[in-house]
Parts: structure tokens; sequence; C-alpha cells
């Protein structure tokens, strides 16, 4: 891999969304709700910059094809565990999340492993995502309470929906990743 397809700017904005995971999860550790909750909501709004840079400045690469879905699993794994671990998000909505992305990512390595042809995000994938990224945020924000209660019932509405489409999305990629293996460098062990 030449050095123009590791350092380019949508590597560049990634790599920096990771780094701020550990300022959110030191917020959350401080008991500073708020904080952490407008920071764990940035990560979220900016899980499409990268990609869009990549495609804009023609700087997509191999390297921005496997980091970029690292990272946004790494936010969903990491925001939600801290929320659970700070009663910031019920149990049961962070388990859900939790499990449907860890069969996926499992399921994708497996498939990796197994030489899989990648394949882009599904449009319901993307608005699960999506609102999954802004529900986390806006529920734990409004555990603060007062006039922050009104995120917490707009992460409600959209959680919810976005937590059944990302079960239906999981669900519809398992043929996809089974064709994808077929097309792909399918390598028998």
């Amino acid at each position: 891999m030449k050095r123009s397809e590791i350092v380019t700017v949508p590597n560049f904005v990634t790599v920096a969304r990771l780094a701020t995971l550990p300022w959110f999860v030191a917020l959350l550790a401080d008991d500073r709700m708020v904080a952490a909750s407008f920071i764990l909501g940035f990560l979220g709004a900016t899980d499409w910059v990268d990609g869009y840079l990549a495609r804009r400045l023609n700087q997509v690469s191999e390297l921005g094809a496997v980091l970029d879905p690292v990272a946004d699993r790494l936010v969903f794994f990491v925001g939600v565990t801290s929320a659970l671990i700070h009663d910031g998000i019920p149990m049961w909505f962070g388990l859900a999340i939790l499990i449907r992305e860890g069969f996926v990512a499992l399921m994708m390595v497996f498939g990796t492993a197994r030489g899989m042809e990648r394949f882009p995000v599904t449009t319901n994938g993307k608005r699960a995502t999506f609102a999954l990224l802004w529900a986390v945020p806006w529920i734990l924000i409004g555990t603060v309470g007062g006039p922050w209660v009104f995120f917490q019932v707009c992460g409600w509405c959209i959680g919810l929906p976005g937590l059944a489409l990302s079960y239906v999305t999981a669900v519809q990629y398992v043929p996809l990743v089974r064709a994808h293996l077929r097309r792909g460098d399918y390598r028998k062990t």
C-alpha cells in the first residue's frame, strides 16, 4: 500500500473520530453526562464525513474501506458499553444494540476471512445506524433531567424504530454474505 493511500484526508478524519472516543469515556467517567452526550452525538453525526470526503476528494483507499467500518463499530461498542456502565441507557436497549452489532461484525469478519467479496452497507443499514447513533446520546443526555428530557423522548422516537430496522437489516445481510462468499475468492480450509 502506497503512502498516498494511507495518508489521506478521509483517513485522518476517521482516526480523529477514533481519538475522540477516550475523551467521551473520560467525560462520562467524570459524570459529565451533557458534555459526554455531545461528544458521542458529534461522533455519530460525523459518521458520514469520511466517506463523503473520500469520494469527493477522490481519495478512496483500501485502508479507508476497512478503517471506516471499524471506527463505526468502535463508536457503537464503546459508546453503548460506556452508557450502560454509567446507567445512561436501559440494559435491554444497550444489550440489544451490542448483540446485533456483534452478530454483524462476526459475520463480516468470518466472510472476509473466507474471501468474501466486499459489498456496501445497504440503505436500510445506513438508516438504522444513523438512528441509533443519534438515539444513544439523546437518551443518555435525558438522564440529566430538566429540559434535557426532551432529547430523551426524541431519542426513543428514533431509537426504537432504528433498533427494529437494525435487526431487519442484520437478517437481510445473511443471504448477502452468502452470495458474496460465492462470488469471492472462497478458500476451502
